[in-house]
């Protein structure tokens, strides 16, 4: 059995390694923590990944644009999305500012980007390159982000871009179903249901009669509560906060 003496003394050796420790690099965890507290930080752009994720000059992660989400390779409007984003901040210092989840699952920083003054991620959404993502709840800024997403759908361009199938007037999207109220049938074949994140459900060969529902599934864990609705050309059919 371990003698208290001897357990004493370890304890007291180990305390010394640590504010041994703590003296030698006091420079970077001095640094490291005022990072951390700090809610901006001044980065230089060298890179843009796609339209909502960036890296920057001496960093070693990749920064994740908080509050939105743009379409994923291969889906309709990712290379605009990135170029538009790469327009707007490529080459240049921009400043980022924190809230309450620093990193995501994925160890990228969470952030929203500014220049001079200008919010991007809302920029994004407002010209309809992104739509809101509220994946761990809302912030300061989730209200922006709705207000953008309205001035994007009364612009009634790219991801906000109105679908002109005339069914498109009279399909209404529930939790987990979409309803036909026409007074007609709507196929609704290849149409598309998505989370505010990358999930999403494609509707096979199928057509609803007047009042008929079609259920979907989806696994909205990582969604912050809003369901978007896209033709088969992936035009805005409809939209829905839950």
């Amino acid at each position: 059995m371990v003698s208290k003496q001897k357990r004493k003394r370890d304890i007291n050796i180990l305390i010394v390694l640590i504010i041994i420790l703590f003296a030698i690099n006091y420079p970077f965890l001095d640094n490291a923590l005022k990072n951390f507290l700090n809610e901006q930080e001044e980065v230089f752009v060298e890179r843009v990944i796609d339209g909502d994720t960036i890296e920057a000059e001496n960093r070693n992660e990749s920064i994740r644009l908080l509050g939105i989400n743009t379409p994923e390779r291969g889906e309709f409007l990712y290379q605009k999305a990135k170029e538009f984003l790469e327009q707007e901040i490529l080459g240049k210092n921009v400043t980022l500012e924190f809230t309450k989840d620093r990193y995501d699952k994925y160890d990228r920083t969470l952030a929203y980007v500014f220049l001079g003054g200008k919010n991007i991620n809302l920029e994004l959404v407002e010209n309809g390159f992104a739509n809101y993502y509220f994946y761990s709840g809302k912030d300061k800024y989730s209200n922006d982000l709705l207000y953008a997403w309205s001035i994007c759908i009364n612009k009634n361009v790219n991801l906000c871009e109105k679908s002109e199938d005339v069914c498109a007037q009279c399909i209404s999207v529930n939790q987990n179903s979409v309803i036909n109220t026409c007074s007609f049938s709507c196929s609704i074949s290849n149409w598309q249901i998505k989370g505010e994140g990358r999930e999403k459900f494609i509707f096979e060969e199928q057509s609803l009669e007047p009042n008929q529902e079609a259920e979907f599934s989806l696994d909205l864990t990582n969604s912050g509560g809003g369901l978007f609705l896209r033709d088969d050309n992936g035009k805005l059919v409809a939209w829905e906060n839950y």
